[in-house]
């Protein structure tokens, strides 16, 4: 019985031009993609859709709205002498407070947005490098967030400076950390809020969670009154964000906690080991 022959596979026949014509060079250059792809993409994500317009504009508002209204109240109803001992900057505060929910918010969405939506799938073909995408994502937030910070609390410490003539004048220390000092704590917050999100990968979850830490520590301390929880009440009280953020406009809030610019380093190596975490995470799962 003769053994069945296994035909040779042949190899597959090269495509050539035909005579005369010339081969097709693509006019698109073909250049090895970098960071900076990256955060021209997330740039543009974040200035096309409506929800950033929204969350900045409504923080822009009332940062600035709540410090003129609470401004233009003192100078209507104090007097010079309750006025003197202190400069008009922390009456800034209040604007601050409230719009670090719209910070919160934007720094969510960044991220978790898109797992909602699915278009995470979109920007993971078109950039396979994970890290570099939260790496993006980061920069432009923090960027777009400490502008529009900066631009409002320094229209904010301007305008209660003039209408607070009677306030002592405040130092160069003092509005540097009132407008940069701020700036960059509320950056951070929301660089922090994006990392939440990138974990949670669920936008409401992720706010939620957000808006907990915020009130949370102070709503506890508030019905810790027992002798035995007063050392943790201090501490949550001490170290809550609001607090934290009253300290850039203060030496110090309490006679434990954070005082200068040790706000700003808690929040530094916070976000740091969120992003590291956020790295690491985003690098297992799958989208």
């Amino acid at each position: 019985m003769s053994t069945p022959q296994i035909p040779t596979p042949q190899a597959a026949p090269t495509w050539q031009p035909a005579p005369g014509i010339p081969a097709y060079t693509s006019p698109i250059p073909v250049v090895r993609t970098h960071l900076g792809h990256a955060l021209a993409s997330e740039w543009t994500k974040m200035r096309s859709v409506r929800s950033t317009m929204w969350t900045l504009g409504v923080f822009v508002l009332l940062v600035v709205g709540i410090g003129l209204t609470v401004g233009a109240l003192i100078a209507a109803h104090a007097s010079r002498e309750d006025l003197a001992g202190s400069s008009a900057l922390p009456y800034g505060l209040f604007g601050v407070l409230l719009g670090i929910m719209c910070v919160i918010t934007l720094g969510v969405l960044t991220t978790a947005s898109e797992y909602g939506t699915g278009m995470i799938r979109t920007t993971t073909v078109a950039c396979p490098a994970r890290g570099r995408v939260l790496t993006a994502k980061a920069i432009v937030l923090f960027a777009v967030v400490f502008t529009v910070t900066l631009v409002s609390t320094g229209l904010v410490s301007l305008a209660l400076t003039g209408l607070l003539a009677d306030a002592d004048e405040a130092t160069g220390g003092e509005w540097f950390k009132a407008t940069v000092g701020v700036s960059f704590y509320v950056a951070l917050l929301g660089l922090f809020s994006m990392l939440v999100g990138s974990v949670i990968r669920h936008s409401a979850g992720a706010i939620t969670i957000m808006i907990g830490l915020v009130l949370a520590p102070l709503v506890i301390a508030l019905f810790m009154v027992t002798e035995s929880l007063q050392p943790v009440r201090e501490f949550l009280f001490d170290y809550s964000i609001p607090t934290q953020l009253g300290v850039f406009y203060t030496t110090s809030i309490g006679e434990n906690g954070p005082s200068g610019w040790d706000p700003l380093w808690i929040a530094l190596g916070a976000t740091a080991v969120a992003f590291a975490g956020a790295w690491a995470l985003l690098e297992k799962r799958d989208v």
